[in-house]
């Protein structure tokens, strides 16, 4: 029986690469494919071009959910037994549908492209995404060579550019929280799948191609962090918590110093204010993921990343002691963790 996938796109602003992307998702071989576009508010014409193929199912929503609540109605739309979640200025390969959905055996939960740079086909954009102790996370692999990412590995979080889930397993484990809107909904999604016993892995021959543009402006920054600290509070363990306090003060206080510089700490102070507002949502949303998890953090913190990876900042003057000190003071508190 060939395997069914629904491949879900999200669209919003003016989506120049829907047509290309939409298209590469039909071309699927081996594998029976419907296309759910969600419309969160894009271009009308780029839409239009499309919402007619096919196999193409087209779902407005009244309001713009973002990337995480748009997903969660696509996924609600489905059909397919899997799920696999491609972005709008990305396209497939046509075998990538399948050899993802082939990968979904065992204990095997959540599964990614090999996502590539759209102009550079031989150029990842990510193998997987490193999720730091303090919440950072980053595109893995950007900008080696694909040929040196060529073998399946298990990741710490997959990348929300191309990846894919068995229906029934999303489902179990809720899809996005809907209150990241936009922005580690995809590294929150992986942690809860570790958290459960299951594995996220990077397929090295499913490739996928990506328009990977990385900018920096205030709102997104405010969701970035925002998101980055509610994932702390809601996923570590109390003793966790306690034990990674210290070091996320401290650098909290260096976030704030270079907001300050850079033009952004207004909206730095906003995430906070959005968390004081909205603790007992994310309290609530603490106890259902402590209540769902069955392996603890003593089991999973091996998988966290103790440095910041150079790619993620840039030029960065003294990166190299930060790291020194991050890697030194992980090294301390995974000592207390083990206890």
């Amino acid at each position: 029986m060939t395997p069914t996938v629904s491949i879900i796109v999200l669209a919003w602003g003016p989506e120049p690469l829907l047509g290309e992307c939409v298209r590469s998702a039909l071309a699927s071989e081996g594998v029976d494919v419907d296309v759910v576009i969600v419309d969160n508010g894009a271009d009308a014409d780029h839409v239009a071009a499309v919402a007619g193929l096919p196999g193409v199912h087209l779902v407005t929503p009244s309001a713009n959910l973002g990337f995480a609540g748009g997903c969660n109605l696509g996924a609600r739309m489905a059909t397919g037994d899997t799920l696999l979640f491609l972005n709008s200025d990305a396209k497939l390969d046509p075998q990538a549908a399948q050899r993802l959905d082939r990968s979904l055996v065992d204990d095997i939960g959540l599964v990614m492209a090999s996502v590539r740079l759209w102009n550079e086909p031989d150029v990842m954009n990510t193998s997987g995404n490193p999720w730091h102790y303090l919440g950072f996370v980053w595109a893995g692999g950007l900008n080696q060579s694909a040929s040196d990412h060529d073998r399946d590995h298990d990741v710490t979080c997959a990348s929300g550019a191309t990846m894919a889930m068995r229906r029934h397993q999303w489902q179990a484990l809720g899809g996005f929280d809907d209150s990241y809107f936009a922005y580690h909904e995809d590294a929150e999604l992986s942690l809860r799948v570790w958290q459960s016993g299951l594995r996220v892995r990077f397929i090295a021959d499913a490739v996928s191609y990506h328009h990977y543009e990385f900018s920096r402006n205030p709102n997104k920054q405010y969701l970035l962090e925002r998101n980055r600290i509610m994932s702390l509070l809601t996923h570590y363990e109390g003793r966790t918590l306690a034990v990674v306090l210290p070091m996320l003060v401290l650098v909290e206080l260096g976030i704030l110093a270079v907001a300050a510089k850079q033009g952004w700490v207004r909206s730095k102070i906003r995430g906070y204010g959005w968390l004081i507002r909205n603790r007992s949502t994310w309290l609530a949303r603490r106890r259902a993921v402590q209540a769902a998890r069955s392996v603890p953090d003593s089991v999973v913190r091996h998988r966290f990343a103790s440095t910041i990876d150079a790619e993620m900042l840039g030029d960065f003057p003294g990166l190299r002691a930060v790291n020194a000190v991050l890697r030194t003071y992980w090294r301390l508190a995974s000592r207390l963790l083990a206890r």
